[in-house]
């Protein structure tokens, strides 16, 4: 499964470590949010499940194609996962500010839930690093 680039290996990579990092959220936001419901729960695991799928579809793309610059793997994974997360501050703002107001505290400097962008960040880049290293990267991923 791991020995040529394929496109399905590096989904299957994503998916399960962002399973993992869904999972972690899901065990361990009832201690940072006491009153989280069931929905929100879910909805973190269901997220980076997802979240982990798309950052290994896009390991097809090695170039930017417009300006024709090559698209590195720790670029490529950081910049998508710091937008999905930017993305899904949006939606879901309330939840993520009460979460990082009760964890550092009202007016702290870490209190803002932008800050869930650079974790994105963070995870989009260990999700391409290991998908690109176990499924390849590039168009013969796709072939």
């Amino acid at each position: 499964m791991f020995g040529n680039p394929s496109l399905v290996s590096r989904i299957a990579v994503g998916k399960g470590i962002g399973f993992l990092v869904g999972l972690v959220g899901f065990v361990f936001v009832p201690y940072f949010l006491p009153d989280a419901g069931w929905q929100l729960r879910w909805g973190i695991l269901l997220w980076y499940t997802t979240f982990g799928a798309l950052i290994g579809m896009f390991g097809v793309m090695t170039t930017i194609p417009v300006v024709n610059l090559p698209l590195r793997a720790w670029f490529r994974g950081a910049v998508l996962g710091a937008w999905l997360n930017f993305v899904l501050v949006f939606f879901a703002y309330d939840f993520m500010a009460a979460m990082l107001v009760s964890v550092f505290g009202e007016g702290g400097a870490l209190s803002s839930p932008f800050w869930f962008a650079a974790e994105g960040a963070i995870v989009g880049f260990i999700i391409d690093h290991f998908a690109t290293r176990f499924g390849g990267e590039g168009k013969e991923t796709a072939g």
